[in-house]
C-alpha cells in the first residue's frame, strides 16, 4: 500500500482518473501482458503533470513466499539510472564544477591521448567512441570504477569521438568517476544529497547486497521447462545502472521535471536534446534520455535491464502525460506496456488500425522459426484468431507482441500500431517475414527455416 504519507501528498490527484481512461481497460491489459510475458510481478504508475492517475501494483514480488507487489515496491532500475548520473553533471555544471566540453582527461589524467578529444557532452550523449562494456568488467566482482574504466585504456576507439553514436555504458562508468572527483564526494553520496533526498525519494538507493525492505526478487523464466528460476545477482555495483526505486519514488522525480528544481526549463530541455553529430546529422539521445517523437507528440524515455529486471519510463512532454513501469523478470516488456498504457490516455499516439478475420489455416501456415542475417530468431505461433511474435534469447523466449491481421499477409502489433509485419514466399522458396515502417521500408527480414 502506499504510505500515509505519499497519500497526504498525492491523494487530491485521483480526481483525475475519471476524466481519463478507464482503469479496467490498464487492469486487463497489464493482466494479458504478465501472463504471456511471464512476469511475475509488476509495478505502474500514471502521472499527468506529475500528479498520479492511477498507481498500481500487480502479481508477486516474491514467488516463494508469495509476496504481493505494491507502488511501493523496490526493483532494480537498470538504465533509468543513466539520467541519474547525467543529472548529476548537469548540477556540477550549474556549481561551476563540470563544463560540457571539458576533456575526459580534465579528470582522468592517466587516460589513453586518445581519449583527450572525448567531451562530457560526448560520454552524456553515447557518442564519445567507447566501446559498450569495459573489458575488465566483472559482474559478481566488487571492483573501483577507476579500476573498471582502466580496464578499457587499451581498447580502441571504435571511431572518432562525435562522428557517430553508439551505445556505452563504460561512459557512464567514467560519468560516475567525474561526479566523484569533480565533488569530491562518492557519487552515490553526491546524487542522493543534491537530487533524492531534496525529492523525498526516500527508497531510492544504488544497488546494494545488504537488506533492503520491500525488495523484488529478479526472474528469469527458462522456456524450454516452463519453469522460472532466480537470476543473476551482480555483486558490482554498475554507474550506468546503479539504483533501486519505487514507482512511487520516481513518481516525484517525474513531478520534480515539471518544476524549476532541481533543474531550470533551460537544463531540462538540453537534457532532452537530440545529439549533433560533426556532420550536422542528429541521433535521438540527450543527457541520459532517449528524445524522439510518436507521431505528433513528443517523447522522452528509456529503458532499463538488469538481471532478472526491466524497467522504462516514458514521458510524453507536450501532453503532460508520464508512465512508469518496474518489472521482475528478464522477459518483461516494459517499454511496449507503457505505450500501450499511454495510448489509453493520449488517443491519438497510435495510428488506429482494425484487424479482421483470417482463417485458421492461413494463420497457421506462417508459424515456425525464422531467422535472419545478424538478427535473434523469432518464433511465431497462433493464439487463437492472431498470431504470438517472440524472440529467442539464450534460453529463454519473450514475447514481442501480438499480431493482429490487417488481411491475409499483413498484420500489426496490438502494443504498437505503427508498423506493418508482412509474410510472403518467393517462388516455391521459405516463407519470408519483415517488419516495415508506416512508409513500406522494411525494417528488418527473417526466413522460416522449413
Amino acid at each position: 500500500m502506499i504510505s500515509k504519507h505519499a497519500r497526504a501528498c498525492w491523494g487530491l490527484a485521483f480526481v483525475f482518473a475519471s476524466a481519463l481512461a478507464r482503469a479496467d481497460q490498464v487492469d486487463d491489459y497489464i493482466a494479458d501482458k504478465m501472463k504471456y510475458q511471464h512476469i511475475p510481478g509488476l509495478s505502474l504508475v500514471v502521472l499527468k503533470a506529475g500528479k498520479p492517475v492511477k498507481t498500481q501494483g500487480y502479481g508477486l514480488a516474491n514467488l516463494e513466499l508469495r509476496t504481493p507487489v505494491t507502488p511501493e515496491t523496490v526493483f532494480k532500475i537498470g538504465s533509468l539510472s543513466k539520467q541519474f548520473i547525467s543529472a548529476g553533471i548537469v548540477i556540477l555544471n550549474a556549481d561551476g564544477k563540470v563544463g560540457y566540453e571539458d576533456s575526459v582527461r580534465k579528470y582522468l589524467d592517466d587516460a589513453p591521448v586518445a581519449w583527450q578529444p572525448i567531451t562530457v557532452r560526448q560520454l552524456m550523449t553515447h557518442s564519445a567512441g567507447l566501446v559498450r562494456e569495459a573489458p575488465g568488467f566483472e559482474g559478481l566482482k566488487i571492483q573501483s570504477d577507476a579500476d573498471t574504466i582502466r580496464s578499457a585504456y587499451g581498447t580502441p576507439l571504435a571511431y572518432a569521438p562525435g562522428e557517430d553514436q553508439q551505445y556505452s555504458n563504460l561512459g557512464y562508468f567514467i560519468l560516475a568517476e567525474i561526479i566523484t572527483r569533480a565533488s569530491q564526494k562518492p557519487w552515490p553520496q553526491f546524487i542522493d544529497e543534491r537530487i533524492f533526498k531534496p525529492l523525498g525519494m526516500n527508497a531510492t538507493r544504488t544497488t546494494t547486497e545488504t537488506l533492503v525492505p520491500n525488495r523484488a526478487n529478479a526472474y528469469d523464466y527458462v522456456w524450454a521447462s516452463g519453469v522460472y528460476k532466480n537470476a543473476e545477482n551482480y555483486l558490482a555495483l554498475r554507474p550506468s545502472g546503479a539504483f533501486l526505486s519505487t514507482v512511487v519514488d520516481l513518481g516525484k522525480w517525474d513531478a520534480a521535471l515539471y518544476t524549476d528544481k532541481p533543474f531550470t526549463l533551460q537544463q531540462r530541455e538540453l537534457m532532452w536534446a537530440p545529439v549533433k553529430l560533426k556532420d550536422g546529422t542528429y541521433k535521438p539521445y540527450g543527457f541520459g534520455w532517449v528524445t524522439n517523437r510518436e507521431g505528433k507528440h513528443r517523447h522522452v524515455q528509456h529503458a532499463g535491464t538488469l538481471n532478472g529486471f526491466r524497467a522504462q519510463i516514458s514521458r510524453f512532454v507536450d501532453d503532460q502525460l508520464s508512465v512508469i513501469v518496474l518489472a521482475n523478470s528478464a522477459q518483461a516488456l516494459p517499454e511496449n506496456i507503457a505505450l500501450h498504457v499511454a495510448a489509453f490516455y493520449i488517443p491519438d499516439l497510435m495510428p488506429s488500425r482494425k484487424q479482421v478475420k483470417v482463417r485458421t489455416e492461413v494463420l497457421d501456415s506462417y508459424t515456425g522459426r525464422y531467422e535472419g542475417n545478424g538478427l535473434r530468431t523469432r518464433i511465431i505461433t497462433r493464439r487463437g484468431d492472431s498470431l504470438a511474435l517472440s524472440v529467442v534469447v539464450d534460453e529463454t523466449r519473450p514475447e514481442v507482441g501480438v499480431l493482429r491481421a490487417v488481411d491475409e499477409t499483413n498484420f500489426f502489433n496490438e502494443d504498437d500500431t505503427r508498423n506493418t509485419f508482412t509474410f510472403w514466399r518467393d517462388g516455391g522458396g521459405p516463407m519470408q517475414f519483415a517488419s516495415k515502417d508506416p512508409e513500406g521500408k522494411v525494417l528488418q527480414q527473417w526466413e522460416r527455416k522449413e
